[in-house]
């Protein structure tokens, strides 16, 4: 290539000498002389120049590195990634007006020498000699293309680089026998088809195809005469002759190849007048290289994909190979991403909270059945400005997420299943007190116990949740002194071993701890984790690993092939039995208990709130027979508390997973389930739980929130119903028994008890115990036929 370059510190006199050395050994090697490894010219400095016969027989052509395209499972465009900007195109895709420029100026007589242009040698000696310095090159085309097969090959290896560049007499010896080779094994058309692939262009375009689209924003079949010439003389110099950047010298260096194609013939010496008259005509395109540029707010997932391939082991055996495949690109990766799905989590993101907030949201959807993830988005956009990040929130820390989310009472679900594939009822009561110890010892993994030497203690949301509850109760309501006693009673180590099979782990790769506490998720979990661990629950009790990549294929050349992509391994964690159980527990959650903000209307759903202490965090995790969803909502610093806060617009004095994430999983789980079918869960019959008519403890405190019994026909029933159940003490809901309980108690006896009226201070008092009344209570009335959701015992 023919650039002006310092003397380097060297002499005219050592200058003249070492390029009547190459002219020395083009001549031999043309001739088929090996010569030997240093010589009366000086041609050998220790070690750099080898016996021509002692270089390896062929020079492999690189796989030229180019884009990425990665594409959603409709096979739209999610974004490219590439280490270069490169689309190799044929010979015949090229404007010809630019294969003549880039002839002309980089090498005349191409068509008419062979690899190494004898009579270009001399006159580049002879030039250099006279200036005293070295004024021009005497590589060819083919030379050069040798060249950029030695930098294409060091990759962004910076010490490779250099050696590819070195101007040294060994370099040239290599370029020489191999510029050699590919004349015999190429062709002159093949030849420059590869050069104008694999030749810098400046702005991050390698190849002509991706400069013309840089530079002009069009095919480089559609390149003219005068963009053609602009585009040849960057060559030389991409730095100094960037159009962008430096556009009299650009124009300079233009006008000057559109001078050297008439001197050549190439175009008459009128074309190049009009021509050089021209304005440069940019038409720039700025790169679209990355994650960052990813649609539909996929960019955490287009990262996700990136940090897979980097991770598995199907695409090499080590982390280099792979980033070696990757950097090279020409992939086309087909992902799961549903389009749809991922328009609704976005769009619901940000209908319901600010990127600008003080905390943020992520959210993710899996499939059952199949592990395949369907969207995931967050507030925070990709990239890296004000309220932006890098950090993908619904990912485990090794795959380019964070430490992870207290899930809260999310975890509670593997507890439950736990203890029914280990033999316990779904009925299961304990007395549930607002405020205990963490029962001690506990039986932990190892063999050994957990004990609470300290006597830590835990409590209920509030005062009126306190037991005896069945699971049922506990679970609709997220009683967490139910759920300790529970997992008291099981031992950790099941619990433990559930959420493994489930794919339940730490974000940052830690082990679970074994201690009671687990019960109410104070292990930092991801969202994927906990929407890929609920889709176990979805699809009966079979768990299947997450995947992102559904087909790969690498183009090589003209050719392309098929890359093994990492398939989902499925395994089945616990019984239909147990999954079903647990589907009948959840669906309640979504109808009557904690997440009725959740609740999806026309499609059956079942899910779990979850808000940690202090309120760092808030999740809903949910699902319905053909998609599961995990939501979180807080502070990924862990510092900013939800309480008295604003998130999406709206205040919150305390922010529940059912208010916040609950609403956000709404609205993307609706509009991503649009259209499909609506199947029904397996369910089965979880008798209500029975209070122990021996507890005096509740003094209808509980305010008509549990879920009681059917009431009866019988008039006594619906009379001592009245008394007890909606009249004088707090058990009755707003809606008395009709499934609504709320706060306030019943006022009047029998008739309509219950309704709206404050907690009241009973005009008299019977003795504790006189009646216990009925377990749910009806509508108050004589007939006492409601529908078992009223107040507790009073």
């Amino acid at each position: 290539m023919p650039k002006k370059r310092s003397g380097g510190g060297t002499s005219p006199t050592q200058q003249a000498a070492k390029f009547l050395g190459v002219s020395v050994l083009a001549g031999a090697v043309m001739a088929g002389i090996a010569l030997p490894a240093a010589g009366a010219l000086g041609l050998a400095a220790k070690g750099s120049v080898q016996s021509f016969d002692d270089l390896p027989a062929n020079l492999k052509s690189p796989q030229l590195s180019q884009r990425t395209t990665i594409l959603d499972s409709d096979g739209g465009q999610i974004a490219t990634v590439y280490s270069r900007d490169r689309t190799v195109v044929d010979l015949k895709a090229v404007s010809p007006y630019m294969q003549k420029a880039i002839v002309a100026i980089e090498d005349s007589r191409f068509y008419q020498h062979g690899a190494v242009d004898l009579k270009g040698v001399l006159r580049a000696l002879n030039k250099n000699a006279q200036s005293g310095g070295v004024s021009e090159g005497a590589s060819t085309l083919t030379q050069q293309l040798v060249k950029n097969y030695f930098i294409e090959e060091a990759g962004n290896d910076p010490t490779k680089v250099a050696q590819a560049t070195q101007q040294t007499l060994g370099r040239k010896i290599r370029e020489l026998k191999y510029a050699i080779q590919l004349e015999e094994k190429l062709g002159k058309k093949k030849i420059l088809e590869n050069y104008l692939n694999i030749t810098f262009f400046g702005q991050q375009a390698y190849g002509v195809e991706a400069a013309s689209q840089r530079y002009f924003s069009k095919h480089a079949k559609d390149l003219n005469l005068q963009e053609s010439a602009l585009l040849a003389g960057i060559v030389q110099s991409p730095s100094s002759f960037d159009p962008t950047n430096h556009p009299e010298q650009a124009k300079k260096r233009r006008n000057t190849v559109l001078m050297r194609m008439a001197q050549v013939h190439d175009i008459s010496r009128a074309e190049a007048d009009k021509a050089e008259k021209t304005p440069l005509g940019l038409k720039v395109s700025r790169p679209k290289n990355g994650c960052i540029t990813a649609v539909k707010g996929a960019g955490f997932f287009c990262d996700y994909v990136r940090e897979v391939f980097l991770n598995d082991e199907t695409f090499g055996k080590t982390r280099a190979a792979r980033a070696k495949v990757w950097n090279r690109g020409g992939l086309t990766i087909r992902t799961t991403l549903d389009p749809k799905a991922q328009e609704s989590a976005q769009a619901s993101i940000k209908d319901h909270v600010n990127k600008s907030d003080s905390v943020a949201t992520a959210a993710t959807i899996v499939e059952p059945g199949t592990g395949k993830i369907l969207a995931m988005g967050q507030s925070r956009p990709y990239g890296f400005q004000k309220h932006e990040t890098q950090i993908n929130l619904s990912v485990n820390q090794n795959m380019g997420g964070g430490a992870g989310y207290q899930p809260g009472s999310t975890f509670k679900p593997i507890v439950a299943a736990a203890a029914l594939e280990g033999g316990k009822s779904a009925t299961q009561t304990y007395s549930s007190p607002y405020e205990m110890e963490y029962p001690s010892p506990v039986s932990v993994c190892d063999g050994k116990k957990w004990v609470n030497s300290d006597g830590t203690k835990l409590t209920n949301e509030n005062e009126s949740e306190h037991g005896p509850y069945g699971m049922k109760e506990a679970t609709a309501k997220s009683v967490n002194t139910y759920y300790v006693q529970l997992i008291s009673d099981i031992g950790i180590c099941p619990v433990t071993e559930m959420a493994k099979k489930m794919g339940v782990q730490r974000a940052d790769g830690d082990k679970i701890t074994q201690a009671p506490s687990i019960a109410l998720g104070t292990q930092e979990m991801s969202p994927l984790t906990m929407a890929s661990a609920y889709a176990t629950f979805a699809s009966r009790g079979t768990y299947c690993t997450p995947i992102a990549i559904e087909a790969i294929t690498q183009k090589i050349g003209d050719e392309k092939k098929s890359l093994p992509v990492p398939k989902t391994k499925c395994s089945r964690a616990m019984s239909e039995k147990t999954a079903d159980t647990v589907n009948t527990l959840l669906k309640g959650v979504v109808e009557d208990g904690t997440g009725t903000q959740a609740g999806l209307g026309d499609r059956p759903s079942a899910g779990k709130t979850g808000t940690t202490d202090y309120r760092y965090a808030a999740w809903f995790v949910g699902y319905t027979p053909n998609m599961a969803g995990a939501v979180w909502v807080g502070d990924p610093a862990h510092k900013r508390r939800m309480v008295d806060i604003s998130i999406g617009g709206q205040w919150h004095a305390k922010v529940f997973g059912g208010e916040v994430p609950g609403p956000i999983w709404r609205d993307m789980m609706s509009g991503a389930l649009e259209g499909k079918e609506a199947p029904d869960f397996h369910l089965v019959n979880i008798p209500d739980g029975k209070r122990d008519k021996g507890d005096d403890n509740n003094k209808g405190r509980d305010k008509g929130r549990g879920d009681g019994d059917n009431g009866d026909n019988d008039p006594l029933g619906g009379l001592l119903g009245g008394f007890t159940n909606g009249g004088f003490t707090n058990g009755g809901g707003a809606n008395g028994g009709n499934g609504n309980g709320g706060a306030a108690g019943g006022a009047t006896v029998g008739t309509n008890a219950g309704t709206s009226s404050p907690d009241p201070d009973p005009t008299f008092s019977l003795p504790e115990g006189w009646f216990q009344g009925q377990d749910g209570g009806g509508n108050g009335n004589i007939q006492g036929n409601g529908n078992g959701n009223g107040g507790q015992t009073g």
